[in-house]
């Protein structure tokens, strides 16, 4: 019903940037808020930003003041704006999609290593 297609991921230098893009389709205007996960090796899948249909954004501790999330609601796209980047930031991240009545729905993931 909801298809989410993650892009952007990449290798970086620490305190560089990257901009990750997640584009919902199919069954969308059910969708009430959007967000990113990250998973590390050897680590549980974590929070890492969420936006509200209404505009409301919340974030990790660890990333607060350097990435920002966004969306546009025409295109049914989010985006992570990742500043500041550090080796801990490298993870797997997975795009995320909650539908009211159909639930959650998940990216395939974008790989995201940041190393010197």
């Amino acid at each position: 019903q909801v298809q989410l297609v993650e892009s952007g991921g990449g290798l970086v230098q620490p305190g560089g940037s990257l901009r990750l893009s997640c584009a919902a389709s199919g069954s969308t205007f059910g969708i009430i808020r959007m967000g990113w996960y990250r998973q590390a090796p050897g680590k549980q899948r974590e929070l890492v930003a969420v936006i509200t249909s209404v505009g409301s954004t919340n974030y990790a501790d660890s990333v607060k003041g350097r990435f920002a999330i966004s969306r546009d609601s025409a295109k049914n796209t989010v985006y992570l704006q990742m500043n500041s980047l550090k080796p801990e930031d490298t993870a797997v991240y997975y795009c995320n999609a909650y539908n009211s009545r159909q639930g959650n729905y998940w990216g395939q993931g974008t790989q995201v290593t940041v190393s010197s």
